[in-house]
């Protein structure tokens, strides 16, 4: 396969889990990862899928594999932080919530998290 596979199975993924389909994004978008491992856009959205379709525990995988490409991807911050607190890990949580908002202060989303857990 080729990057140009990788590009058509990133979009048709982003298709699927925009329009609810998850499980189905993350089949195609595992797939282009293998094609492209080390494409940040196509990790980010493959653990969007993941934590969707309530693998939280691999998409936290997926979002730590993207901060170690890209450490200052807010998202992937903001992402790894929601499954770590779905998996248990309040304090880890907290602390790639609060980077996340530190990075993007303008995010509603991520304050409104960070607030719920401090309060």
């Amino acid at each position: 396969m080729s990057q140009e596979d990788a590009y058509v199975m990133l979009l048709r993924g982003r298709d699927l889990l925009d329009r609810g389909f998850a499980h189905q994004a993350a089949v195609v978008l595992e797939r282009a990862s293998l094609v492209e491992p080390d494409k940040t856009s196509i990790r980010e959205d493959l653990a969007r899928a993941l934590y969707r379709s309530g693998r939280k525990a691999r998409a936290a995988e997926e979002f730590a594999r993207v901060l170690e490409l890209d450490p200052s991807n807010d998202y992937a911050h903001f992402g790894l932080g929601l499954c770590q607190l779905a998996t248990g890990n309040r304090a880890q949580a907290l602390g790639h919530l609060k980077i996340a908002l530190a990075m993007r202060p303008d995010r509603e989303d991520y304050r409104s998290t960070l607030d719920r857990l401090a309060g």
